[in-house]
């Protein structure tokens, strides 16, 4: 018995010793990285946990429990600055937290809308204040495998439109890649929870008719209605027919008007020529538009035309939708 007892005591202080000393190596050992050097964002107000948390899905092998206790332990758990961090190879845990203490210097921010272009982005991109381009010369696929996205996959449509900040020096290729997670987490969120019976097989169609849907409307209140239309559309095998598809396919040459001729326009984004989706997006949808594209109003209507005020009336039969833009288009244009 008693040779049992010391040996339950002799373990018990071994895992007393042990687990500092496993501990210790831990928060000096180097974070296995996803790609190095690796930059990071902290959003503002983040606790040692959260933050940890935040850098683990941008790509950084980090345990949010593990940082969280070396924080408290250090005194530092509600002391971490909010910005940009570049994880270089061979940063510890411990090096990490010094440096979130001290802060990650003075922020900036772009601002990235609903509905742009990704030619758009890259530009805006290009000209921000302290932004490095580190995507210079390279083409939408090789940009997208730099920042980890699927091999093949085009860029248009798939950076989330928000305000981004970041630290003087950051990388333009950091910044895309924090816009491309983020799409992919509202995409994917958004396709859970979507509605039955949709004809679309995967969230890259529902972000391609979402990137339609948010070019169409800007109101909040037709949104879903819009999207409804060209969900009937989709099932009983009508053209979308939309305007945005024809201006995205002119690209250059579209001069703020749209002309019958462009409407047989030779492109897989014409949507009066090519039934169904087009090949990728056309823009950037925000989550309202993944939201009213994933769940539809309810109705029959297969046409939508624009009152004017930025509204639009819907019409389930084709002479419904004659007779509407007979009232409101025709009527608006001026006499010759």
């Amino acid at each position: 018995m008693r040779s049992k007892t010391r040996w339950f005591v002799s373990l018990s202080l071994a895992a007393v010793l042990l687990l500092p000393a496993a501990f210790g190596w831990w928060a000096l050992r180097p974070i296995a990285l996803a790609q190095a050097p690796l930059e990071v964002s902290v959003r503002v107000g983040s606790t040692a946990r959260s933050a940890a948390q935040q850098v683990h899905a941008q790509g950084a092998a980090l345990s949010p429990g593990l940082f969280a206790l070396l924080a408290r332990l250090g005194g530092d758990a509600t002391r971490l600055q909010a910005g940009n961090y570049l994880i270089d190879a061979g940063t510890s845990p411990w090096q990490l937290l010094r440096r979130m203490v001290r802060g990650g210097g003075r922020l900036l921010s772009v601002t990235v809308p609903e509905g742009w272009t990704y030619a758009r982005v890259l530009a805006t991109l290009e000209h921000a204040p302290g932004l490095v381009d580190d995507v210079a010369g390279l083409d939408g696929v090789q940009i997208m495998q730099r920042i980890g996205a699927p091999p093949g996959l085009q860029p248009e449509g798939w950076f989330f439109p928000d305000t981004y900040m970041y630290a003087p020096g950051s990388s333009a290729s950091a910044l895309l890649a924090r816009g491309y997670h983020a799409m992919r987490r509202k995409l994917e969120q958004a396709w859970a929870q979507r509605a039955p019976g949709l004809p679309l097989s995967d969230p890259e169609q529902a972000l391609t008719l979402a990137s339609i849907v948010e070019r169409e409307t800007g109101r909040a209140d037709d949104r879903a209605r819009v999207a409804s239309v060209f969900v009937n559309r989709l099932l009983v095998g009508m053209p979308l027919q939309s305007d945005p598809t024809v201006i995205y396919a002119l690209g250059p040459r579209y001069d703020g008007r749209l002309h019958r001729s462009d409407m047989s326009v030779d492109s897989p984004y014409n949507t009066y020529v090519h039934p169904g989706l087009p090949p990728t997006p056309i823009a950037l949808p925000g989550v309202a538009a993944l939201d009213a594209t994933l769940h539809p109003a309810p109705g029959r209507a297969l046409y939508f035309v624009a009152r004017g005020d930025g509204s639009s009336a819907f019409s389930n039969t084709l002479r419904e939708h004659d007779a509407a833009i007979q009232r409101y288009m025709i009527k608006r244009q001026p006499a010759p």
